[in-house]
């Protein structure tokens, strides 16, 4: 088996604390993940990714692969045993306590006992019809601002955190979901063991900013760009909403760094009223002056006696 080195894979020192780990993870999802990143090679970078900081971030897997390296998926859950978690103390074929002790002794094992010579008549520790639940996982699930806000159905496509391959996974996103929040897929974690049931799959929401809107609680902020005329005379401009544009009256002589508050037209709020859109001026002058704007612009700067402050 290849050797994978998390640490790296993460760009974290081998003693890295768990907040480390955690903070390394978010900066690469974010940057790799396939919805953001549409690279041919991001794909499997963000596999590779996830399937470190699941390692990495639980103390008994870490402990493992600290100890054990390429091997550690032999040994996990083994404990201070030495054992891999597979090994068979059953007895049965050519694995197990019995043929263990054959190796050493050059004979049958156990005597006079159970099948295959195991006095304990099975798995000596009772673990064999033992029903476990399978662990919980945890995934990133990045979203747009008008993602998140609207909700729905979508597929997404995660690493499997054990196996390192893509899966995909069908969900519905609730509207106005927040970052932070997590999405519970009951089911659809870890495989139980002895046919026990499944775990939990649970996804860590993260709401990114784009261009046209940034998200502040329940509160959406956007800019509003002006010409310098414009915003002296007052005008009436469009602004963008989550549902549609609206037109709004900018007064005369507004500067950059003003809003304009549109009541109710924030993000959604499940649990209440959504929050406000608000729209900042920002004053957008022309990179190339026609001879006619040039000549006007200097006749305004000849006459006018205003000082910014």
């Amino acid at each position: 088996m290849e050797y994978k080195d998390y640490y790296q894979t993460l760009g974290v020192k081998k003693n890295a604390s768990a907040d480390e780990i955690q903070k390394a993870y978010r900066k690469l999802a974010r940057k790799y993940h396939p919805d953001v990143n549409r690279s041919p090679k991001a794909e499997e970078r963000f596999k590779e990714i996830t399937e470190s900081y699941e390692v990495l971030k639980d103390p008994e897997k870490r402990r493992t692969y600290d100890r054990f390296g390429k091997d550690w998926k032999n040994f996990q859950g083994a404990g201070g045993s030495g054992f891999p978690p597979g090994f068979d103390f059953g007895g049965t074929g050519a694995s197990g306590f019995s043929s263990f002790f054959e190796s050493l002794f050059g004979g049958g094992g156990f005597s006079g006992g159970a099948r295959g010579g195991n006095p304990f008549g099975g798995d000596p520790f009772g673990r064999g019809n033992m029903r476990t639940k399978g662990p919980d996982q945890e995934a990133q699930l990045v979203l747009s601002v008008e993602e998140a806000a609207r909700g729905g159905g979508r597929e997404i496509s995660i690493a499997d955190p054990t196996t390192g391959e893509a899966k995909t996974l069908s969900l519905n996103i609730p509207a106005g979901v927040r970052p932070g929040q997590k999405i519970r897929l009951a089911g659809r974690g870890g495989s139980g063991l002895a046919g026990g049931p499944s775990g939990d799959l649970f996804l860590n929401v993260e709401v990114q900013s784009n261009g046209r809107f940034r998200l502040e609680g329940t509160d959406l902020h956007t800019d509003l760009k002006l010409s310098p005329w414009h915003a002296a005379l007052g005008t009436d401009a469009e602004v963008a909403t989550l549902e549609s544009a609206v037109r709004v009256k900018v007064p005369a002589g507004t500067s950059s760094g003003r809003k304009i508050r549109l009541r109710g037209r924030g993000f959604p709020n499940p649990k209440g009223s959504p929050g406000d859109l608000y729209a900042e001026i920002k004053i957008v002058v022309p990179k190339e002056l026609t001879d006619e704007e040039r000549e006007l612009f200097e006749q305004l700067a000849e006459v006018s006696e205003f000082q910014p402050t």
